[in-house]
Order: C-alpha cells, then structure tokens, then sequence
C-alpha cells in the first residue's frame, strides 16, 4: 500500500461566516463525490469535519475546502480560518453524515447578515407551477434572513424567530435532502406551514384580501403612504414620481429636506434617474443590497423634493421576495424610507409601528415572522472606482474584519461615538462592527445601543475585558462604558480613532499620517476639534502636527443648524465693524438684530464654543457664496456646496498656514479664503464658481499640510478619515494630489468615514495599547 493509499482520518475545524449559508452541505458534497467517510456539524466555534479515506483523496477533500480547485465555498460563506489535525483511523467508518449541531459556550460561530433573494428562489417565486409561487418568504441557504432572525447561537431553527412555524412534510423533506437547496435552511417555509402577510388599515385592524401585495400596489399608484414590513424592519412607502405623495410623507413624517431612498425594479430602470457606471451597477447589484449613491440625470423623472438640491439619488433595488412581488406587478420608483419619525430608532415590532405610525401611514403591509435584530438599509457609494460603505447595516453587519497583529486573548469592546453611532466587539483577532444604530440623544435610541451591545456580545458568547470610549465625558456611551464593572477601560481621542480605523482596514501596523475632517470631536485640550493633522503610531498614540483654526459657533449647536451664524463670526473675524455692511449683502436672511445678538454672545464668550472642524468651513463657504443659510440635516449645507460646484480651470483663493516658533501645532488660517469669497461675489462670481473655488481651496490647503507633516516625519504613508471625505469631489481630488506629490493613499472601504467607523478606531487603538504593554 502507497503513502497515497494510507487510510488516515483528519479533524478539520472551521472558523468564519460558515453557519446558516449552506456550508455543511457542501461539505457532505465534497466528501462524499471522493468516498470519504466521516461527519460534519455546528457548534459554537463553527463547523467541525472529522474525513476519513485515502489520503490523498482526504489531502484532495482540504485543498477543496481551502478554497484550490473548481469547487466554489457557497456565496455567503466566508471562511477565515481552517484547522487540521490527524487522528486515529476508525474501523466502522463507512459513511460521511451531517451530525446535528452541538450546544457550547467556549466562543460563539460567525452570524452571516441577511442576504439578497437568490435567483433560484426568484424564479421559483414567479414561477405559476412551483408550490412556492408569489410566496413573500421563500429562502434557501444562500439567502434570505439570518442575523434578523438569530436568538442564539448555535444557528438552528429552535434559536430563530422560525421556531414557532412547524415544518410541512414537504418543506420538511427538503430541509433533511443534502443535495436539495434547502437542507437545513433554518427559515425554510412554504405557504402551508409558513408565515403569512397580513394587510392592515390606517388603524392598524386587519383586513382581508386575497392578494394583499397586489392591493398596496394599488393604493401606491393612488398616491397613498404604506408602511411595509421587510427583511430587516419597515419602510414608509409612497409613489417617488408623484410631487403630491412625496410631500405628504415628508410633512406627515417631519423630514423636511433629507433625501429620500429610493427603490427601482432593476438597474435598467435606475440607469434612467442616474449616471450608472459600471462600479455603481456592480455595487447596486451586489449581495448586500445597499441603497447606492449616484450622479443623478438632470431629467430624472422623480419628484423634485425626493433629493432636493443634491448631486446624487440614493438607490437600492428590490432585494427581499416582498419587495419583488410589488414591483413584477409593475411600480414606478418608490420611496423606501424607514418607518419612523425622523430621528427616532426603527421600530421593531407590528403593535409598535401602528402605535408610532399612527396618522402617518395609509395603509400597512405586515407578517407574522419577529425581527429579532433590526437592521436599516446599508448605504454605500463609488469614489475613484471603488466601493465605499457611508452606513453600514443590513447585508454587512456583523462581518468581521480582520484586525492587525496577531490575534489577542482579550476581548475589546468599542462603544463608539454619540452620533451615527455603531459599537464594536473584537474576538480572535477579528473586530465585529454593529449594524447602524444612530444618534443616542433619546431613551429609545440608548435602549436600542444597549440592546444591541449586549445581544452582539451574546451571539459571539464574550464578555469585554477591555472598553474602549470617546474622550467626551457627557457622551451616554461614555457613560456607559464608565459604568462597566470589571474591565478595564481606555479613553480614545475622536480623530485617532478616524484614522486607526483606516489603520484598521488595511491592517497596517507602521506609522501613518493621518488627515482627520469633519464638524466636531472632542480634543485632548477640552476644545472641539474637526480638521485634525496628526502623526498616528502603532502603539496607540499620535501628535497634533497642525490643526485648522478655531471659528465662533454663536449658538453652540443652533449654529450648526443655521449656518449664517458662524458665517457672521467670520466676517466679524476678518472685517471687524466693516463685517455689518458686507452681512447685509451676503446674508440676507439674517437681520441687524440678530447679528447685534450674535456679536455679543461672541464678544462676551457666552454659547459661543470654538471649533475647528473642516465641516464648519463648509457652512461659512455655503452660506456666505449663497448656497445654503441653514442645515436641516447633517451635513446638508456641505452636500449642497458640493452639487453647486461648476466644472472649473483649477482656480483656489488665497489662504495661511501659521507655524509656531515654540514647536506647536501649525495652524491654518482661513481668513483670506473669507476674504477671497466676500469679493468674489462682490465681482458677480457665481455660486457655482465660488463652491468650485472653494473645493479647490480645500483640496491645495490640505495637500499642503500633509506635505508639512512629512517633512516633520518623513512618512510618505497617509489615511483619510472623517466626515468631509463622504464628499466625492474633494476625495477624488485630494487623492490625486496626494498620489502626484508621492504620497501613498489609504482611504476606507468597509467602514465609514464618517462617526460609524469610529468604534472600530476605538477598538483598533485598545488593541495596540494592549499590544503595547500600557493598558
């Protein structure tokens, strides 16, 4: 007998996103196409595979598994790891089984997130001779939901919200076949056995109907508001093309200007309300589903106040059997946003969305499968011909990321910052980022992030030894975090954390340079920071190298709000008493009172915080070129600077970078960029020219910073992070000139730039300071 010939028998344990997805079938497959005996089951730790057989055929039945050969892994599941042991031959081994999965409590699996309906399930959906036809819950194991639906871990039907649906005998057959798609799909069902939607009233009292699909569509078409229950939580629907509709839900929904999601039945309808590149295509077709960001047409046929003075229309396509059957019936794009007051959290369950939705929505499409997990809609977008994720929810989270380093025995926890908030915990060398939870300025929205805390911890079965906060000591997770008994907790500087989370994707373990922009963050001083030039190292520190400088926010908040106000700070700044004369022109929807006032709470330091953040700047460009005199959202003065902007020849205006004789942070003056503005428009400049001046001026300013930070460091390494770079035409811009000037660029792909990747920060710096030895 050869080497090759050799009965051996090989334990192989498998980590990753392999529960759920179809994994142990195909493990069955591959072993029993090479007549391998053996078994294959979950636990808590994963899938674990004992093969027995020839041993080449058994080192064949690895490499298979390892990803070598044509055999593909199925789509959803993501392998991180794979473990192989030899042990001793059993006599009786004679056939390969899928054992039933085993209760553990040493480490939990990877939870798959919930996934776009497949084509399989599609055709089967619309197909008039499947027993499944127009059945809004057909699955399999390659999608549908999962971490939706997830109670515990290990992943079985028992420990989701299916387990009060008893399977009929067919689906039951299915679920049992190994070579049927459906083997052990945990939230297989079928119209006999399965849930079932329920058509509701403006009261929120059931109605009956025989297609209750086709009666929304209806009721869509004639301009009415319909909540729908999805994958991962409610949508409040109306007819996107109808002007009427889409401001009754605005006013009905108290959500003035923001834009409004859309959804299209497929991307040859999208390519009539948007300039759809192929990256964009790519990512609007993609498993997760997100709704994509993209140039709109001029000529887009929607209503004017879906995305009112904005570039881009955000678009998703029908991506669970619900969402299909509305639209096979025939739709024009609808708006799909979620079932709440503006800046609530979502609601999660039918009795609570009829109570919160009440006199907002027209009608309700429900069902009887609990969400366990609420997830909202991902956004993402394409910068420089790669994808960025904006939010980050359903269809990404909880995928790991892989942390740099070597793996560590602590488990960290990230509670994030306080608005756009997500939380992070790390296991084995891996960081799991939560869905989107929001800002948590309101009991419900911290009930949600506790809850989501501690059901993320729960599902991965670890207990933090380690927390990692913002420096902010008001901020509720903070507080949270302070309140942690038995851990030991580190404090994170806000734009560190930006740029570690850079750090954090690409896992780099060297020095960097780090451009750190938006509106706020607390600094190391107590000051507000915002346009942040730091040296970061691996060890968990970093240096201010240079900052932008400071800018009076009469009004604290409400500046932010009504931008006009830091617009007159800095005319005040740069004007002195000349600043009225040049308000009464610039600012017209300001009066002489209101800027008497504004001057005095500046003068006399009352509710008048400094800040230096780059998205402060923004506002006073908007403002002060015409373009916006208030943000009813975030951001909203910023992103319409940005679609103002005209194609130019590289104009910029002037402006000043003050180094420090004693060593201290170089500072940039924006004071002649104030200037350059004032008469700009003085001379008839347009808005537009003004907005694209401005970007240019951005872009050279911190092109010039970062080249004075390498000349203090010598590194060439450069991350951007930060609210600012959502902004496609100063990220684009910004990185060319950085790659022209020999700078390598990292920017973000599967985090957000903006506060939702902060918790990953937060817990990429614990890790370092752990890996340090000074935590």
């Amino acid at each position: 007998m050869t080497d090759r010939d050799r009965q051996i028998r090989r334990r192989i344990r498998v980590r990753g996103t392999v529960q759920g997805v179809g994994f142990r079938p195909w493990v069955y497959r591959l072993a029993t196409e090479r007549g391998l005996a053996g078994w294959v089951l979950n636990d808590a730790e994963g899938v674990l595979i004992e093969v027995q057989g020839p041993a080449a055929r058994v080192d064949g039945f690895a490499a298979a598994l390892a990803g070598d050969g044509d055999t593909a892994a199925p789509p959803l599941a993501r392998i991180v790891s794979c473990e192989a042991d030899d042990t001793a031959p059993q006599a009786d081994a004679a056939t390969f089984e899928i054992r039933p999965s085993l209760d553990a409590a040493a480490a939990a699996t990877d939870v798959s997130p919930d996934m776009v309906l497949c084509d399989a399930c599609r055709r089967e959906l619309l197909d008039p001779a499947d027993r499944r036809h127009r059945y809004p819950f057909i699955n399999c194991t390659h999608c549908g939901p999962r971490y939706s639906i997830i109670l515990d871990v290990p992943y079985d039907r028992p420990r989701t919200t299916m387990r009060r649906f008893a399977m009929c005998p067919d689906c039951r057959r299915e679920y049992d076949n190994p070579a049927d798609r459906r083997f052990h799909a945990q939230p297989n069902a079928c119209p006999v056995c399965g849930p079932r939607l329920t058509l509701c009233d403006a009261r929120g009292h059931a109605m009956p109907c025989d297609d209750a699909a086709a009666f929304v569509r209806g009721q869509l078409l004639a301009g009415r508001l319909a909540v729908i229950k999805g994958l991962t939580g409610y949508h409040l629907a109306c007819d996107a093309t109808s002007e009427a509709a889409v401001a009754e839900l605005r006013r009905r929904k108290r959500r003035d200007e923001k834009p409004l999601a859309l959804m299209v039945a497929d991307a040859a309808e999208a390519a009539r309300l948007v300039h759809l590149d192929e990256p964009s295509r790519r990512l609007l077709e993609s498993p997760e589903r997100p709704i994509v960001l993209i140039p709109r047409r001029a000529d887009a046929p929607v209503a004017p106040s879906v995305a009112p003075r904005s570039l881009y229309l955000g678009l998703m396509l029908p991506y669970a059997p619900i969402h299909v059957l509305l639209f096979h019936g025939g739709l024009p794009p609808l708006v799909m946003t979620s079932a709440n007051l503006s800046e609530e959290p979502m609601c999660r369950e039918n009795a609570e969305t009829v109570a919160r939705m009440d006199g907002i929505a027209d009608w309700y499409l429900l069902h009887d499968r609990d969400i366990q997990t609420i997830c909202d809609d991902s956004v993402a977008t394409v910068q420089g011909g790669r994808p960025l994720v904006v939010r980050r929810a359903r269809g990404y989270a909880p995928r790991p990321i892989r942390l740099p380093g070597p793996p560590r025995a602590e488990t960290i926890l990230a509670v994030g910052p306080e608005l756009k908030n997500c939380v992070c915990l790390t296991r084995r060398g891996m960081a799991y980022v939560s869905q989107h939870i929001g800002d948590l300025n309101s009991p419900l929205a911290a009930a949600y992030f506790e809850e989501t805390l501690e059901r993320l911890a729960r599902l991965l079965a670890v207990r933090p030894d380690v927390v990692a906060c913002d420096l902010h000591p008001a901020y509720h997770a903070t507080r949270y975090a302070r309140r942690l008994a038995g851990v030991r907790l580190t404090a994170v500087q806000h734009h560190h954390a930006h740029i570690a989370s850079v750090a954090a994707e690409h896992g780099l373990t060297e020095p960097l340079l780090g451009l750190a922009m938006d509106g706020t963050g607390y600094g190391g001083d107590g000051t507000v920071w915002g346009g942040e030039f730091l040296d970061v190292r691996p060890d968990g520190t970093f240096d201010r190298l240079g900052h932008l400088a400071y800018t009076a926010l009469p009004g604290g908040d409400a500046a932010v709000r009504q931008v006009t106000r830091i617009a007159w700070a800095q005319l005040l700044a740069v004007f002195g008493d000349e600043a009225e004369t040049v308000a009464a022109r610039l600012l017209p929807t300001t009066t002489a009172e209101q800027r008497v006032v504004w001057r005095q709470m500046i003068e006399q330091g009352l509710n008048a915080p400094r800040a230096c953040g780059l998205g402060r700047w923004f506002d006073v460009a908007a403002a002060l070129a015409g373009v916006a005199d208030h943000s009813s959202y975030e951001g909203q003065a910023a992103i319409e600077l940005e679609a103002a902007a005209d194609d130019d020849s590289g104009e910029r205006f002037a402006y000043q970078v003050i180094d420090r004789a004693d060593g201290s942070p170089f500072e940039v003056s924006m004071a002649p960029v104030v200037r350059g503005i004032v008469e700009a428009r003085d001379a008839g400049q347009t808005a537009g020219r003004v907005a694209a001046r401005f970007h240019n001026t951005v872009t050279a300013m911190l092109l010039d910073g970062a080249m004075r930070m390498r000349a203090l460091t010598g590194r060439r390494l450069v991350a951007l992070s930060g609210g600012c770079f959502l902004n496609r035409r100063l990220t684009e811009r910004l990185t060319a000139a950085l790659e022209r000037e020999g700078f390598t660029v990292l920017r973000h792909s599967e985090v957000s730039p903006g506060d939702g990747g902060v918790a990953l920060g937060q817990a990429e710096v614990a890790r370092q300071r752990l890996a340090a030895g000074t935590l």
